[in-house]
């Protein structure tokens, strides 16, 4: 094995690599949503519809984004590819972006945990989703 194709996976496999991080990011987002649902006083159904009206955007964002990614790693020409490239650069830059503003956002403590908990766990529930996509998008994969 040369060292260019060291880190070099199959196409399939950039699926399933995209799947993992999308579920690993949306179950921790999520889990950081639900621990803050645990700090209200009481959960309302309000805050079930809140949860609701904010997962179906994101959900559907992450749908899109999803199906893009898949489409542009099943197009590439060569058929083992850099593990990193389940990814394009765009989507590196957003998830930093939304990654350092959700990390401000927790420490800054200018919103409430109410916000947190509908906000957080309606974006990981959103993410996990996506991830799981993936993973049905790697297994219906044909090589």
């Amino acid at each position: 094995m040369n060292k260019s194709s060291l880190f070099h996976v199959k196409k399939r496999t950039l699926l399933a690599v995209a799947g993992c991080v999308w579920l690993a990011a949306g179950i921790n987002v999520a889990r950081l949503g639900w621990l803050a649902y645990l700090k209200l006083p009481s959960i309302t159904t309000l805050h079930i519809l809140f949860s609701l009206l904010v997962f179906c955007p994101f959900g559907m964002m992450f749908f899109k984004m999803s199906r893009k990614h898949a489409k542009r790693i099943r197009g590439y020409e060569e058929e083992s590819r850099p593990i990193w490239h389940f990814f394009d650069l765009k989507a590196y830059l957003i998830m930093a972006v939304m990654m350092g503003g959700g990390i401000w956002l927790r420490s800054s403590g200018l919103v409430p945990d109410v916000f947190i908990a509908i906000f957080y766990a309606s974006l990981g529930c959103a993410l996990a989703m996506a991830g799981l996509l993936f993973g049905i998008l790697f297994f219906q994969y044909e090589e």
